[in-house]
């Protein structure tokens, strides 16, 4: 028998109820994520993207269908999960090795010294080597973003959600993240679930691209992206990534337009 995906959606829908009305968030959507696969979620602004990724992390129960993680549905906030928003959200006051290992203090109320040599490992796998005792506004914003990378992987989650992770960033350091973000899971693979607003990001880093439509938002198509996992910056010169840009590019200008 196969092994369940890591994450199945199942008809899910989502209606939040505001002073305004009723809004419908998502409906009927239907999908799969396998395990150690990079999916990029692509869609035009407001069609339940961030939405998707709170359900998966159990910080939302969806109002119509299922959401489940490795075959079982999603009750509540799983500790093989680990989340990095837009924004790190660093304790401004707080060292990067503190902020790294703040989950830990969060979870048991102590830090341990294997905890401190962990944060210091991953501090050395997103390149910020002997930058563990500075402070967040000492860094860039592309280091900060690193550190939160950090933090997110300390508890080696299983299931690493991405919310536009690089969006603030400029040009040169989005690209150079991304592929710094591929080299981290070279070795020790994990399951990717990767929203971006970037055609050119998703076809650089994902094994699939999923596709939305406008709000209520469900899977308008899901595309696979023809390249093998070792790519770099020689990537982006390959027509394949740039042709599968233009085409994501097309649908997602042609929805917007329907």
């Amino acid at each position: 028998m196969a092994p369940p995906p890591a994450i199945r959606f199942d008809r899910t829908g989502q209606v939040f109820s505001a002073r305004s009305g009723r809004v419908e968030a998502l409906r009927d959507v239907g999908f799969e994520v396998r395990q150690h696969e990079f999916l990029a979620i692509l869609g035009p602004s407001g069609c339940g993207k961030s939405t998707l990724l709170r359900m998966i992390a159990g910080l939302l129960k969806p109002t119509s269908g299922s959401v489940e993680v490795y075959g079982k549905t999603v009750t509540g906030p799983r500790e093989d999960i680990g989340i990095v928003f837009q924004k790190p959200t660093l304790l401004p006051w707080a060292t990067v090795e503190e902020n790294v290992t703040f989950p830990r203090r969060h979870k048991t109320g102590r830090v341990s010294r294997a905890d401190r040599a962990r944060a210091q490992e991953l501090l050395d796998m997103v390149g910020l080597e002997g930058f563990g005792k500075r402070l967040p506004d000492e860094l860039s914003g592309g280091m900060q973003q690193r550190v939160g990378i950090a933090r997110a992987l300390l508890m080696d989650p299983e299931i690493l959600l991405m919310d536009e992770p690089f969006s603030a960033l400029d040009a040169l350091t989005r690209e150079v993240m991304g592929l710094d973000l591929l080299k981290m899971f070279a070795d020790k693979p994990k399951t990717v679930v990767f929203i971006t607003h970037s055609v050119t990001e998703a076809a650089l880093l994902a094994d699939r691209v999923l596709v939305m439509t406008g709000r209520p938002g469900t899977v308008l198509t899901e595309i696979p992206v023809p390249l093998d996992r070792h790519r770099g910056p020689e990537t982006l010169k390959e027509p394949a990534v740039n042709d599968l840009a233009s085409h994501l590019r097309d649908l997602l200008i042609g929805k917007r337009a329907a």
